[in-house]
């Protein structure tokens, strides 16, 4: 594990390098003139937070009920204020002057300097590589070590190294204008303050979008090496197998079977199986059954079991009830077996919905594909395993969506990412009102709702607004009622919720932004937002 030690240190020195640098750099660059000590400052501050909030971030913001944007929002804001003690040199010095008893050196300065640092740790969102993601997956998942944080720290020190070279450089260059001293101040304040406007509406995005990633051939050949692949596995749990095609783990700690008798890989031998890891309520997975089905009614009678592990991402897909109306309800004939406890999906070590795991007669796994897509190549591959006569192979298009969409937004606030309202109050009710406008990709609550982890419950008056970029809207929905849907200011339609499952709630000709209002019957719960 020492091994992903410097490699985190060299993945953070080269995040320094991307396009995730720029809506940070004016301000390390005004932030950098002062004494000598307040770049040291800066980077301390960055390092402290970065590494803070990225291994108990989400569980501390959880706790207070701020979503991903306001988090941004706060740091904008913090350096906002701090740009003003630039420009005004007397807010600088009642800023300064709480500190002044603690030290003969120049306080206000210094702790300045870490308090920028600070601020610039909740702003600076990385461009995130294999190293990163492995962190944020740990801590997802509540596995925070000793090595996680060191690793951290050791990936927060790096980004902050090459910050703290441009801060000092910056001071240096600020020193040669010692008659202009005052004016380099302002003129820093002002690059810090237009900085922070940027980020704050969020204008940062499009820029690094636009920008091309100049040091990703590094990044893959630092975090994308063998050894860095192995330990990153390792520290994620997974063990990466030495075999060209590894022997398909068994069926195991199965709550129920749908379909068909108890089913074991043994018993499966000399078959070609297909593992398929989903869930009822999934849009991903939703979009993949009439592939999987297809392939069932054309090969089944060649050599081939598809075997549906149904491991569920909400509560109420628990319900042996729940899950055979979805089985029955959308066709499925195939044998199903509910993995409620994850078993055999720890087995695979898997970590995606949808996940097919291509299994050929001797027990071993050839093919392995993670999420939608690729249907003709999964085909292709299932045909030469059964090795025998074919009918041929189907001309059913892929229809994977391909567009630029919003991304798949949780509702219950241990997942929330994208909420935009009034601040949160977890597990009670309470009262929620609209924000005049509304981010792009962004949701806010009206009325009252009771925010738990993994759901809301709708109260009296309970609606919800939604600013999304898709051509298809849909929304896991749980209790007996009706959600009134209005797009664009306009009555759409009305949806009577009879099930616990994934209803559509608005469809368009083509991938377009929209403003959605839901108005809903009290008892009903909504968990999460989904797009095509």
């Amino acid at each position: 594990m020492i091994v992903l030690v410097p490699i985190a240190f060299a993945a953070g020195v080269i995040t320094v390098f991307t396009p995730c640098i720029l809506p940070v750099l004016p301000i390390v660059l005004a932030g950098g003139p002062g004494t000598t000590r307040r770049p040291y400052a800066i980077a301390a501050g960055l390092v402290t937070t970065f590494t803070a909030f990225l291994l108990a971030g989400a569980w501390l913001w959880g706790l207070l009920g701020i979503g991903k944007q306001h988090q941004i929002q706060i740091g904008a804001v913090l350096l906002g204020l701090l740009a003003l003690t630039l420009i005004v040199p007397r807010i600088g010095e009642w800023a300064e002057r709480p500190l002044a008893f603690m030290t003969r050196y120049r306080v206000g300065d210094l702790g300045g300097g870490f308090v920028l640092g600070a601020a610039l740790g909740l702003v600076f969102i990385p461009c995130g590589g294999p190293v990163l993601a492995a962190l944020t997956s740990n801590v997802g998942r509540d596995r925070v070590g000793g090595w996680l944080v060191v690793i951290a720290l050791a990936y927060a020190i790096g980004a902050a190294l090459p910050l703290l070279a441009i801060a000092a450089g910056s001071r240096r260059v600020a020193t040669s204008f010692r008659t202009h001293a005052q004016a380099v101040r302002v003129a820093g304040g002002v690059l810090m303050a237009a900085a922070a406007v940027v980020i704050y509406n969020g204008w940062a995005e499009s820029l690094q979008t636009k920008v091309p990633s100049y040091a990703q051939w590094v990044q893959d050949r630092i975090e994308g090496n063998g050894q860095a692949e192995d330990q990153l596995a390792h520290l994620s749990g997974a063990r990466q197998s030495t075999q060209k095609y590894p022997q398909a783990p068994d069926i195991q700690g199965i709550t129920a079977w749908i379909n068909s008798a108890p089913l074991t890989m043994e018993r499966l031998r000399g078959k070609v199986v297909l593992v398929d890891f989903w869930t009822y309520s999934c849009i991903n997975c939703l979009r993949t059954l009439p592939y999987l089905k297809s392939w069932d009614e054309r090969y089944r009678s060649k050599g081939l079991v598809i075997l549906g592990l149904h491991s569920p991402e909400f509560s109420f897909e628990h319900s042996l009830g729940n899950v055979r109306q979805a089985v029955h309800r959308l066709g499925i004939h195939y044998p199903v077996a509910l993995d409620n406890d994850f078993a055999t999906w720890s087995a695979y070590q898997n970590q995606y919905w949808p996940a097919d795991y291509l299994v050929d007669r001797t027990g071993h796994i050839r093919e392995v594909h993670f999420g939608e897509g690729a249907y003709a190549q999964t085909e292709q591959k299932i045909r030469q395993l059964l090795a025998t006569k074919l009918p041929p192979a189907l001309a059913e298009p892929d229809r994977t969506p391909t567009e630029l969409r919003t991304p798949e937004s949780y509702l219950g606030y241990a997942r929330i990412g994208n909420y935009d309202g009034s601040p949160l109050h977890t597990n009670s009710p309470a009262q929620y009102t609209f924000p005049s406008s509304l981010l792009k990709d962004s949701f806010a609550y009206a009325g009252t709702w009771t925010v738990g982890s993994t759901r809301i419950l709708a109260g009296p008056g309970a609606r919800l607004r939604l600013n999304f970029l898709a051509r298809s809207v849909h929304l896991v929905l749980t209790g007996r009622g009706d959600v009134h849907v209005k797009l664009n200011g306009r009555p759409l339609r009305t949806v009577h919720i009879t099930a616990d499952k994934l209803y559509t709630l608005a469809t368009q000709p083509r991938a377009q932004e929209g403003l959605l209002e839901l108005s809903f019957t009290p008892g009903l719960s909504a968990y999460a937002f989904t797009f095509g």
